[in-house]
């Protein structure tokens, strides 16, 4: 908007000996200065503050109505509506009085939200300080009420101005753990506020405040060693206390809790880390139920409450049976008992929706502080155990609240048989949303069935949940041409090994060291690559060169094979004993140096009798090369033992008795991960066998001594749910995630399943958003075949976050020349870390492009496309006479590309060049069709318009198209194998 201009003017005309006048043509007239200064006003009613002070410069006219504006307004909002925002920068003291002397019938200023200010004038220097605005609110002789959010300034308003309310909710800014010294507030008796949010500040003393209804203090510390003397705010109906730093005496608490059950219109009561007098609130209810104490109560927390009772929560429950809505319990309280009771007191719950078990407080989760630490601040010294409910009182929980919709299960290990909370008396019949949070026992069989049977579930979510099953590692060796032998290491778990039908028990029983004898598939390939080197060394009268004399036979009588030299000692004393880094593969010292991983210093070689004894510095292990066939092989397991100790053999072994006198022994534990310090003659025992459900190993090495690693544990989670909409996995063990019928799902979202492989949709229809993250193992063809496959009755978006390296190639191959019945698009984004705003914008844009298929399909008769396995027969490779389109870019420094077999794009780019030419997501000012609702959003129907020709030339060559489309987005920012941190997964 301009200055005002002429309608018209004169101007000469040359040419002619005499100037002519001639009336110019008229320009556009400025109809805002043709407005009366009423309507003016009316409409600055509609503006931000800021934009009305901008008018003033404008014209006249413009300045005359902002003038008469000011003197009449008497609410004036500084950050437009926007409590979280800053007001105009630029406010000096003087530039600010001028502004509020313009105002004297102003009553309410919302939004003093200052960035900084000065503590006291400066003078000679024009600053914008705590005296100026004090001054300046002053000179406002009808002014009742200010919203702020300095804390210093709120001080200053409580104690010169008291007959001024501070408006809408005071939330101190810059609030920090451990807390800024410069935080601090006092709390005056008189001061006039009705909703106070305090973090991270100092307090003397929460006294009584009368007007006071919501008080919320985080990191709070409180300075007076009895800061709850006064406390009496009769009008309170919210009090949150989390994680503040008081006094450790419980009985200075009883202030607190009495002057909580005088609020008798107290609605939300929150205490985390509040160490009050275990049974006080008990008390207090019994002596305050009749006056009404804690009855409107709908909310209830307690967390990390040190003394907290059983008793203190069941009275909170059942004084407050009729109102309550939302609980939330500390993992101390998380018992059987808790809800036996309340089962027994039989009480109805009409309005009870939320339920939360084993709560821990966020903070603490996410506090990379100590607990020591936490207590040297101040906090409350508390160290939570797991909840120790089972299934018997979670099938109460139900008995109790019938009403329930939303459940929440945190670190409950006891819990194992989920379809057993389902009986004639607990039904579950109206949960909506279920989490559950690193219950590690809960059967994964067991959790499908009770999925199954639940009739209004909607949303799952599933943190650290069926965690894998330990390992087995086999190194299969080759002597003599005969065969191979099995020589299995299990960590904690016994496991059994298919052998020949002729071989005893015996046998074939194998001892395990435990934890003071694991080792890893790595260090076996590395020390017995180096036996094998130094066995080829051997000379003819069977001594290694390297071992020299000191590696002399043991007693044959013994059985007991000791590392002698360097190498025994090593092994001994514990110093410089090596393992083998899994992550990088290399050797390293426990002492911290670094070895190679194939040989490591003092390893050693000596035969004798027909048995070599292999001795590293990590330990002792024999080989017998003349009877290593696998059907002829007598094994007798003997165990490394420290500190000089002889090795044990199981009693009651009759093949280790016969035939085998000479130490002809091969030792099932290799190498240990450290030197034993301590017997394992306890292990000598014969074991019991454990059986347990493995899936097959697949030899794939190509040497034979190659380490093989079991296949993962097969673990599948199996859905089956008439009303389920989407479900969340993060850091689960599954396997495989099968959709068996779940016709209302529509989302998957699977972060950190590091062994997260495959999904099989057998019937769901419309699931449609598909977000897998830093999933290691995840089968990228499988999972995208999969959905691909599916009917097309969605368009479909499937976003992931591989973490290794694609071939993009072969990866467009596989899609553009399968048997997809959709239009499809790969996008790949480079961002790092990932931008958002990229993947929401895609979706716009893709539902875009399905709309103009879909209206020509419906409304313009226009060919539908096919692609069925018979189409991909006709035409073997891609594309098979289909155009395909990349369109490539730079979004926030980082390259961006996608190619589609979209019809239309080409087009579109063409007649939009600002929003395809390079993919700029950031141009907001620019006309694009990315982000829905957005200024310049382009519907379907216009994007026709602009492609009319293209469309004709396709229905003229009778080329169809296909009505959905399935967008690929591919974010490579962990290809490189490390996940990258994102707040949005």
């Amino acid at each position: 908007m301009g200055p005002r201009r002429k309608p018209s003017e004169l101007q000469p005309v040359g040419g002619s000996g005499e100037g002519q006048l001639v009336l110019r043509p008229s320009e556009s007239k400025d109809y805002i200065n043709e407005l009366s200064h009423e309507v003016l006003c009316h409409i600055f009613r509609y503006l931000p503050m800021k934009d009305i002070m901008c008018m003033e410069c404008l014209s006249r006219k413009l300045r005359e109505a902002v003038t008469l504006y000011l003197r009449v307004v008497k609410v004036v909002d500084l950050c437009a509506g926007r409590w979280w925002e800053y007001m105009p920068s630029g406010f000096t003291d003087n530039s600010f009085l001028l502004l509020l002397k313009k105002m004297p019938d102003l009553e309410q200023l919302y939004g003093l939200h200052p960035r900084y200010l000065e503590r006291r004038r400066v003078r000679g220097y024009e600053a914008f300080s705590i005296p100026g605005v004090l001054e300046a609110l002053q000179a406002c002789p009808s002014l009742l009420g200010v919203e702020t959010s300095h804390l210093e300034l709120v001080e200053a308003i409580w104690n010169y101005m008291p007959q001024v309310h501070i408006l809408g909710k005071f939330r101190n800014r810059n609030g920090a753990f451990p807390i800024p010294a410069e935080n601090k507030l006092t709390i005056p008796i008189t001061a006039k506020i009705q909703t106070l949010h305090l973090v991270g500040v100092n307090v003397p003393e929460i006294p009584c405040v009368s007007m006071l209804r919501h008080l919320y203090l985080k990191w709070v510390r409180l300075t007076k060693p009895q800061p709850f003397k006064d406390f009496l705010c009769v009008s309170l109906r919210t009090f949150v206390m989390r994680n503040c730093a008081g006094p450790t005496n419980s009985l200075k608490y009883v202030p607190l809790v009495t002057g909580l059950a005088s609020a008798r219109n107290l609605e939300q009561l929150e205490l985390v880390r509040v160490p009050f007098l275990g049974g006080l609130i008990q008390h207090v209810v019994e002596d305050s139920w009749r006056s009404g104490g804690f009855r409107n109560l709908h909310t209830i927390v307690f967390g990390a409450c040190k003394n907290a009772l059983e008793v203190d929560l069941g009275y909170l429950i059942i004084t407050a049976a009729r109102r309550l809505h939302e609980l939330r319990i500390q993992p101390s309280l998380t018992k059987d008992g808790v809800f036996s009771a309340l089962k027994m007191a039989e009480l109805e719950f009409p309005q009870f929706e939320t339920l939360h078990l084993g709560y821990v407080d966020e903070f603490l989760l996410q506090c990379k502080m100590s607990h020591s630490e936490l207590v040297k601040y101040g906090l409350a010294d508390v160290i939570e155990n797991p909840g120790i409910i089972t299934d018997i009182g979670i099938k109460v929980v139900n008995e109790v609240f019938s009403n329930i919709k939303y459940l929440l299960i945190y670190n409950c290990p006891h819990l194992h048989n989920p379809h057993h909370w389902i009986t004639d008396q607990s039904r579950w019949s109206r949960l909506v949303d279920l989490t559950l949070v690193r219950c590690h026992a809960i059967k994964l069989e067991s959790f499908s069935q009770f999925i199954e049977s639940l009739p209004s579930l909607e949303f799952i979510c599933l943190d650290q949940m069926f965690r894998e099953p330990p390992k087995v590692y086999s190194v299969y060796f080759l002597f003599s041409g005969k065969g191979k032998t099995p020589l299995r290491r299990n960590n904690n778990v016994a496991v059994s090994v298919v052998a020949p039908a002729h071989q005893t028990k015996a046998q074939v029983l194998e001892s395990s060291c435990e934890k003071s004898c694991q080792v890893t598939s790595e260090q076996i390939k590395a020390d017995m690559k180096a036996a094998t080197e130094n066995s080829k060394r051997t000379s003819s009268n069977g001594i290694a060169p390297e071992a020299g004399a000191t590696n002399a036979r043991p007693p044959a009588d013994r059985g007991t094979f000791r590392g002698t030299g360097s190498a025994g000692v090593a092994a001994r004393s514990g110093v410089g004993t090596t393992t083998t880094d899994r992550a990088t593969g290399t050797g390293r010292t426990i002492d911290g140096t670094e070895a190679p991983s194939g040989v490591h210093a003092g390893d050693s070689c000596s035969r004798d009798a027909g048995v070599r004894q292999c001795t590293s510095a990590a330990g002792v292990y024999s080989l017998n090369p003349t009877d290593a066939s696998v059907n002829h092989a007598s094994r007798r397991p003997t165990l490394l033992t420290g500190q000089g100790q002889r090795q044990q053999v199981p009693a009651g072994s009759a093949a280790a008795g016969s035939g085998s006198q000479q130490g002809q022994a091969r030792d099932k534990d290799f190498v240990p991960r450290r030197p034993l310090t301590r017997s394992c003659t306890h292990l000598s025992r014969p074991r019991p066998r454990v059986s347990v459900r493995r899936k097959r190993m697949a030899d794939k090495s190509t040497s034979t001594s190659d380490p093989v690693t079991e296949d993962d544990h097969v673990q599948i989670l199996s859905l089956k749910s008439k009303n389920l909409v989407g479900i969340t996995l993060t850091n689960c063990g599954i396997t495989d995630l099968v959709l068996k019928d779940c016709p209302k799902m529509m989302f998957i979202h699977a972060t950190r399943c590091r062994v997260l492989k495959q999904l099989r949709v057998e019937s769901a229809p419309i699931v449609n958003r598909f977000d897998y993250a830093q999933c290691k193992k995840l089968d990228m063809e499988q999972v995208l075949d999969q959905i691909l496959r599916m009917p097309p009755e969605r368009n479909r978006i499937i976003y992931m976050r591989p973490m290794h390296q694609i071939d993009s190639v072969a990866l467009e191959r596989q899609l553009f020349q399968g048997p997809y019945p959709y239009h499809i698009a790969i996008v790949h984004e480079f961002s790092n870390p990932a931008n958002i705003r990229n993947k929401v914008r895609i979706r716009s844009w893709m539902d875009t492009i399905a709309n103009i298929s879909q209206e020509l399909i419906k409304y313009e008769f226009f060919p539908e496309a096919t692609r069925t396995e018979e189409d991909v027969k006709n035409y073997p490779k891609y594309p098979w006479g289909r155009d395909i389109y990349t369109l490539e870019g730079v979004v926030d420094g980082a390259p961006y590309s996608m190619i589609t077999d979209f019809p239309w794009l080409k087009a579109l780019k063409a007649a939009d060049p600002n929003s395809y030419a390079r993919y700029d997501f950031e141009d907001d000012e620019s006309t694009t069709i990315y982000a829905p609702r957005r200024k310049g959003q382009l519907s379907a129907d216009i994007c026709m318009e602009t492609i009319g020709e293209e469309i004709s030339e396709r229905r003229q060559s009778k080329r169809g198209v296909f009505e959905r489309v399935v967008v690929l987005f591919l974010h490579h920012c962990d290809t490189p194998g490390e996940p990258v941190d994102d707040d949005y997964i």
